[in-house]
């Protein structure tokens, strides 16, 4: 769905889109337009941003996100899932960085289905 670079940069987020950005599936006679090309690309930084915010990081957030290619479908393309892709690579970028974070807590849903195994 999306490409992106994650850069060390000043204090904050920095959204940035490459001049030769690549877009796979666009037919500039097709039903997106250049219209709903921008609103993914704002939707993909809201999720960036999004993301970031909710993380419990020990540091500042200093990167610039450069955005280097997209991939569009006339059909099941729209904002809510580049909202979503935004957010993953946020995940995938910190899990590259950082590595994969513990889990917490067992799931609810695990915790009850091992209560329901044991009640029968």
């Amino acid at each position: 769905m999306a490409t992106v670079d994650f850069e060390p940069w000043k204090e904050g987020i920095t959204f940035e889109v490459a001049a030769d950005l690549e877009i796979l599936g666009w037919d500039p006679r097709g039903t997106l337009g250049r219209a709903d090309l921008a609103a993914f690309r704002t939707a993909f930084d809201a999720g960036i941003r999004e993301e970031l915010a909710e993380q419990d990081l020990v540091t500042t957030v200093a990167v610039a996100v450069v955005l280097r290619g997209m991939r569009v479908h006339e059909i099941d393309s729209h904002a809510q899932a580049f909202r979503a892709a935004g957010r993953l690579a946020v995940r995938h970028a910190l899990a590259l960085a950082y590595g994969r974070p513990e889990r917490r807590h067992a799931s609810a849903r695990t915790a009850r289905g091992q209560l329901r195994r044991r009640r029968r």
